[in-house]
């Protein structure tokens, strides 16, 4: 494949590629977002013919979905010479790749062997790398294509499982989306078109490819011309045009001859030709300096990223503290230390000072709030008795006053009334004491898991003795 990159270009190229891929091979995508090119497109969409057309390899071709897990296509120009070499890699599994004939077979094993056989999909990730000379520098993922109904086998949800894996990729600001349409299809119908517009309303992450240009229906070649020139659906990036539909297994070299010619030839679509837009080495081009520019773009905010996480994960590593001495005698001193201090602490805790271990627990703001509600529930307790109390002076002395003073009843009578009162507080009280007692118990269990942290042995042995009735802290309100 031509490469009309200039060489000052070329040098920056394959740096900003592979910088991206070894990141994405060391996992940190799990926790930051990696600049990628991700391929969505209807079922039978010509998303294969692309990767194909690029890669120069066959990919899992039929009916259906065909694509069953993300895969992650990594494509290194060799030097003229060189020979092809590929490698493909999932979960544990890596393996090398002699013939590139070999390469829909192993693809399809690993889609068996991570989605099982038959027509579910994974969220898991293939990588497939191909190092050619016929080969650009650039690094695409292929999605499942998006599915409608689901046929015989296929969970009835196939469909938004597919658009949920499709949104998980594409709605990250540091992904491309590659649209793939078929040139025979209202491109404004299209479901892959529309959730890129969803994550993407004003198209400056979204590219767009039209393939199968072979079946452009007769009388509608203008308006594919339109579409390419940016006139019907904008998008910032803007369009392209590629293979024809599937043909039979040619060689890389002789199809993008025959691709060529096709468009060259054509009455209508020759212009798009002259001015760019066409051919699969042009799309290749276009991708790789998108990809690229992307990259640049997005690597001071990755830099930020790395940066935070790192800076958290030192924070977490500082709480693990250096760790136990090799020596067994300064191990007893260290162990020690470590249950001096905490004791400090939970002393600290239970007066109200500050600890110094630099924690921030405080149990007297829990307490408080406990002994409010508390304070409350009495208190209309005692309205409830005065109520009571004024009602039964009021009887009594309608009834059986004798000799007593006004607003005085009988002792007995007043005493069964203060019992009754006090075993109507006695079950709240109860109640109240524990849910007190598992508010301190809960703060200073967070006091022993940040002191033991690393230690499991120390926090289960502390877990034991912090029990509701080993607790007695003295409260200063």
């Amino acid at each position: 494949m031509n490469n009309t990159l200039n060489q000052h270009y070329e040098e920056k190229v394959r740096p900003c590629i592979d910088l991206i891929d070894s990141l994405r091979s060391l996992g940190v995508e799990k926790d930051l977002a990696l600049p990628a090119i991700a391929v969505i497109g209807d079922q039978s969409s010509g998303k294969s013919s692309v990767l194909e057309a690029l890669s120069g390899v066959a990919l899992p071709r039929g009916s259906g979905i065909v694509t069953r897990c993300p895969l992650e296509l990594k494509m290194k120009r060799k030097r003229e010479g060189e020979e092809w070499h590929g490698k493909i890699s999932y979960q544990d599994h890596e393996e090398e790749i002699e013939d590139p004939s070999d390469v829909e077979k192993k693809i399809r094993e690993a889609q068996d062997e991570m989605a099982g056989v038959g027509v579910g999909i994974s969220d898991d990730l293939i990588s497939l790398e191909i190092g050619s000379p016929d080969v650009p520098d650039l690094t695409l993922i292929d999605l499942p294509g998006i599915a409608r109904v689901a046929v015989k086998g296929q969970p009835e949800n196939i469909g938004e499982q597919i658009k949920r894996l499709i949104r998980k990729f594409i709605m990250k600001q540091e992904t491309i989306n590659l649209v793939v349409v078929p040139c025979n299809v209202d491109i404004a119908t299209t479901e892959a078109l529309q959730m890129a517009q969803e994550v993407d309303p004003e198209g400056e992450r979204t590219l767009g490819i039209l393939t199968k240009p072979d079946l452009v229906d007769k009388g509608t070649e203008e308006t594919v011309v339109d579409i390419v020139h940016n006139e019907v659906i904008h998008l910032t990036k803007g369009y392209m045009i590629g293979p024809e539909g599937i043909m039979e297994r040619v060689s890389l070299t002789e199809a993008t001859e025959r691709e060529k010619a096709f468009f060259k030839e054509h009455a209508h679509l020759s212009t798009l030709y002259d001015e760019g837009h066409a051919t699969i080495p042009k799309l290749a081009e276009k991708l790789t300096l998108e990809l690229v520019h992307h990259i640049e773009k997005s690597l001071p905010r990755l830099e930020e990223q790395i940066e935070a996480k790192l800076s958290e994960t030192h924070a977490e590593l500082e709480r693990y503290g250096t760790g136990p001495p090799e020596d067994s005698a300064e191990r007893i001193y260290f162990l020690i230390d470590k249950v001096t201090a905490f004791t400090q602490d939970a002393i600290n805790l239970s007066t109200g000072e500050e600890l110094k271990s630099g924690v921030r627990l405080n149990v007297f703001s829990t307490l408080r709030q406990e002994f409010g509600k508390w304070k409350l529930h009495l208190d209309r307790s005692g309205e409830n008795f005065n109520q009571r109390i004024e009602e039964e002076v009021s009887n009594y002395e309608k009834t059986y006053r004798g000799r007593e003073l006004p607003g005085f009843i009988n002792y007995k009578t007043f005493e069964v009334m203060v019992k009754d009162q006090i075993k109507q507080l006695e079950e709240p009280a109860v109640k109240k004491l524990k849910e007190i007692s598992d508010a301190v118990r809960k703060v200073f269990l967070l006091l022993a898991q940040s002191s033991f942290t690393g230690f499991p042995n120390l926090l289960k042995s502390a877990k034991v003795y912090l029990t509701p009735c080993n607790i007695n802290v003295t409260i200063y309100l």
